[in-house]
């Protein structure tokens, strides 16, 4: 990593875990980081991640550019902090009754709600796949989600790596579905606009894609690509418990 990657990762650091301090210089801020967070995450929301500047959050602030460098040093600084204010802390399954056998273990609830959270969340904010890939500091709550999925396999003999590629593998699917509902656009969805682009095709030409033609006909559990893909993860990973179990 170089001096200046070390030096973005270290702001980026004290920024989201704090002790936050004030600026030293100037006249008594009247901003603060969480302000200046929800107004990226406005401008994020409505026009894309690529919209957000420095110098339109300050617009949108009614402060000038330079005013907002007293509190955050650059963009990727800026989108940090967004995306730790956009991501709302996770929520615990409901356990389930001790008396209800046919409940799902504990951990599948656990990591099933985890993964339809983040899935409501990345809708609600369509640019934090964009924000939220590749090696970087996460701030407390974004962490806590890695740390709920982990924690969620505890006691069910993965080791810590198989754990921590378990948790991955659950957001890179809902990573996936949620980037293609995004492409589909406003009140559609991506096997819909799949189905009217191709479909009259595949019909057309049924005699050479035979397979195609009749799944394409079949309305029941269509569109439910996100949760057919949560159930056999999570299918598999207890299969694979079983085993180690056993």
């Amino acid at each position: 990593m170089s001096s200046t990657s070390g030096g973005a990762a270290g702001d980026t650091a004290r920024l989201l875990w704090g002790p936050r301090q004030k600026p030293t210089r100037g006249p008594k801020p009247a901003l603060s980081l969480e302000r200046i967070a929800r107004a990226g995450i406005e401008i994020a929301d409505a026009e894309g991640l690529g919209a957000v500047s420095m110098q339109r959050v300050a617009g949108l602030l009614d402060y000038t550019k330079m005013s907002l460098y007293r509190y955050v040093p650059g963009k990727a600084e800026l989108v940090a902090l967004m995306v730790e204010a956009a991501i709302d802390g996770p929520v615990r399954a409901t356990p389930p009754s001790p008396a209800d056998e046919a409940a799902p273990p504990a951990w599948r609830s656990e990591l099933h709600a985890l993964a339809r959270q983040l899935a409501e969340t990345f809708t609600a904010h369509p640019w934090l796949p964009d924000a939220t890939v590749g090696p970087r500091v996460m701030g407390p709550k974004e962490l806590g989600w890695l740390e709920r999925a982990v924690a969620a396999l505890d006691g069910t003999g993965l080791t810590g790596p198989e754990r921590m590629d378990s948790a991955v593998l659950l957001a890179g699917h809902v990573r996936s579905i949620t980037e293609q509902a995004r492409a589909a656009g406003p009140g559609g969805t991506p096997e819909s606009e799949l189905l009217a682009l191709l479909g009259g095709l595949v019909q057309e030409h049924a005699d050479r894609f035979p397979a195609l033609a009749a799944a394409m006909t079949v309305e029941d559990g269509r569109d439910q690509a996100l949760e057919f893909g949560l159930e056999r993860i999570l299918d598999g990973l207890a299969a694979l418990i079983a085993r180690r179990s056993g």
